[in-house]
């Protein structure tokens, strides 16, 4: 008798995991979720939604008369004082504020002029008797306002405006002067038609000295008949590559005088006398803590962003469900292009990224209503808040473009209509990366931030312990770059391209791998430019022109991490078991096409062997796969109603196309009525 070995009964799969689309949306909508949903049901209102092809004046009026009526009832007063009818909410206000650019991004950006530039300009730079004389009518909009900073020939460079603001002690006036063309201030949304008054920053000069830059409300226009008042002139910007909605325009200054009181003097006041003080004694610090008051602009605009990049993925993966292209796999039905891996290559990347700045930008929401509100409001928070916000309104913005345009191209012909938004949007967020700082020059502010963080390290080691700690950094280098290293990675693989992805796709190691391109980027840097401390100021320059795209990528790489880093703690917020394994995903998705895309720099530096460089791509396309079933809950979570998308290819439209081609089809083949291919037809 042959005894017989009983065989296991094989362990059922493990159970496709689920979306909760509902608890998500709630993640996704963040501490301020009321404020958030309150502003989209207005961006769904008509009455605030673009309407497409309007011309320049129409749209001009139309959003001037929105703006209008959200200050009568669009609860849009949050931030500023509670005696003034506000109530001193600033992360609300932000919240609700930047969720307009699902209506109409020019309303969004008129309503940040009016608000978040003009108005906040007189709350935070002025004192109590401009809050109770000025601050009213900018509020309710019965002063429309420009925020004029910018200048024709200095752009970025706001140190450097050449408008002047002399004090006449005889007359205790300010004389504000327009010297050369390059001084125009420009690109200022209300100044071309609507405006009556501005925040105009010019180098105030009293006594013979300059004292640099400060901010001065001066009237520009009559109130009923809108002329320019003597000595203010401008020009019209005219059309534009988008936000047409603004008028946008220049002003000019002939010497146009306004009383003393009109300087708005927290930080520098000059006396009837002409006497300057400040409690700021530093020129340089005065002028940034001025600047770093109106941080609000960067903060908005970088939810804004992330939001439009939402708007487009809801269109495209929505599509990407619904269309069928091509019968690659069936005589009987054609693929759904989300199907097609290169379609998931184009768009669940950027939901991933997508994602992780959302996390990041609620991080930076909450710690400007911290710093704001004064709960913790010091010298190195404020610091914090502007590092960051300079680190990721470059990233959203930039992302928003590029996403927008893929969704685009993603969307076919489709795309390229009007009635789907993705083409205006695109335009409209077009100058997102340029205004409110230049997003090229805002990572060199975070790279040089960085260098500060990394040489306050050293400041109490002598130049010996500085000298072996760089020894240490070259050794370690060195290490990296050997094959010795590599083989290391080869031995614990072991050959396994399963072990070697499984290296990989864990939060620590790849936490380890972006963290230590940031550490190691920063180190060569300051290295490279620690001869500009001893140098001249030419040479000096000349050192830092000649590193300047290390600057940027340095930063670059820094703002990415940050991301990264706020996406794995929300994963920490998640109680659903489908919810977070899916999310872990994307995050893995997130964190990896990071390392895709800077893999030269990874096999340059030894971080990788070339075995384990190879499996990032393999395991980017296995996470492709594992998110493909639950691309549609991850954007239907980002919990916007149809009326705020207002995309066709967003609506079922295409699916029930798409379902009536297949049933013609189908009835076709039953009937037998099919006419025969040629191809199938024997000779």
């Amino acid at each position: 008798m042959t005894a017989t070995t009983e065989r296991p009964t094989p362990a059922a799969p493990a159970p496709e995991p689920a979306v909760d689309v509902a608890s998500l949306a709630t993640v996704l909508l963040g501490r301020w979720a009321e404020m958030r949903l309150a502003a989209r049901t207005l961006a769904g209102d008509p009455r605030f939604a673009r309407i497409e092809g309007l011309p320049m004046a129409e749209h001009r009026e139309r959003v001037l008369t929105q703006l209008m009526t959200l200050a009568a009832e669009g609860d849009v007063l949050r931030a500023f004082p509670t005696a003034l009818g506000g109530s001193d909410q600033h992360g609300a206000s932000l919240a609700r504020f930047e969720e307009l650019v699902a209506a109409d991004p020019s309303l969004q950006i008129k309503a940040g002029v009016q608000w978040g530039l003009f108005a906040s300009a007189i709350m935070h730079l002025g004192t109590a008797p401009h809050h109770e004389r000025l601050l009213p009518d900018a509020m309710s909009v019965a002063v429309p306002g420009a925020f004029a900073m910018t200048e024709v020939g200095h752009g970025s460079d706001v140190a450097s405006i050449a408008t002047t603001a002399t004090y006449d002690a005889g007359t205790h006036e300010f004389v504000i002067h327009t010297p050369f063309r390059g001084a125009w201030k420009e690109f200022l949304g209300n100044a071309a038609k609507h405006g009556t008054a501005a925040v105009v920053f010019a180098q105030l000069i009293t006594q013979g000295v300059n004292h640099g830059v400060h901010a001065l409300y001066v009237p520009l226009r009559d109130p009923q008949t809108k002329e320019f008042l003597p000595g203010v002139s401008g020009k019209d910007d005219g059309l534009k590559g988008g936000l047409n909605g603004i008028d946008n325009g220049q002003l000019c200054f002939d010497h146009v005088r306004v009383p003393r009181e009109n300087l708005l003097n927290r930080y520098g006041d000059v006396a009837e006398d002409g006497t300057y003080t400040s409690p700021i004694a530093s020129p340089g610090r005065r002028f940034f803590t001025m600047l770093g008051t109106l941080v609000q602009g960067r903060v908005s605009l970088d939810g804004a962003a992330n939001n439009a990049a939402k708007i487009a993925l809801v269109a495209a993966v929505t599509h990407g469900n619904q269309r069928r292209q091509f019968a690659g796999s069936s005589d009987a039905e054609e693929t759904v292009l989300l199907d097609y891996q290169q379609h998931q290559r184009r768009l669940l990347p950027l939901l991933a990224e997508t994602y992780a700045g959302a996390f990041a930008h609620e991080r930076l929401l909450e710690l400007f209503d911290s710093v704001f509100s004064g709960r913790t409001d010091t010298d190195e928070d404020r610091q914090d808040l502007e590092t960051l916000a300079a680190a990721l309104k470059p990233m959203s913005t930039w992302h928003a473009l590029t996403t927008l345009q893929t969704a685009r191209e993603a969307c076919g012909g489709a795309g390229f209509m009007v009635e789907n938004r993705l083409t205006s949007l695109r335009a409209d967020l077009d100058v997102y990366v340029t205004f409110e700082g230049d997003n090229t020059v805002l990572l060199q502010l975070v790279a040089k931030r960085l260098l500060a963080d990394y040489g306050r390290e050293f400041k109490d080691v002598d130049a010996g312990g500085v000298a072996r700690y760089i020894a240490t950094r070259a050794a370690d280098a060195a290490l990296h770059r050997t094959p010795l290293q590599r083989a290391l990675q080869i031995l614990a693989d072991q050959g396994d391209a399963r072990r070697s992805v499984g290296q990989l796709r864990g939060a620590e190691a790849q936490r380890d791998l972006l963290t230590d391109r940031v550490d190691s980027m920063v180190a060569e840097l300051a290295a490279a430019l620690r001869p500009a401390t001893k140098a001249s100021r030419a040479d000096a320059a000349a050192l830092f022109n000649r590193h300047q795209h290390q600057l940027i990528e340095t930063a670059r790489a820094h703002a990415e991490l940050v991301q990264w880093e706020a996406f794995t703690a929300a994963l920490t917020t998640i109680e659903d078991p489908g919810t977070a394994r899916v999310l872990g995903w994307l995050r893995d998705l997130f964190g990896l096409t990071l390392i895709e895309r800077n893999l030269a720099w990874y096999l340059i530096h030894g971080r990788l062997s070339v075995g384990r460089a190879r499996t990032v791509t393999s395991y980017v396309d296995r996470l492709l796969t594992h998110l493909r079933p639950h691309a549609q809950d991850l954007v239907d979570a980002f919990g916007y109603a149809p009326e705020a998308i207002r995309a066709t290819i967003a609506t079922g439209a295409e699916r029930e196309r798409q379902d009536e081609a297949r049933a013609h089809y189908r009835a076709q083949r039953a009937s037998g009525t099919a006419p025969v291919p040629e191809k199938s037809r024997t000779s």
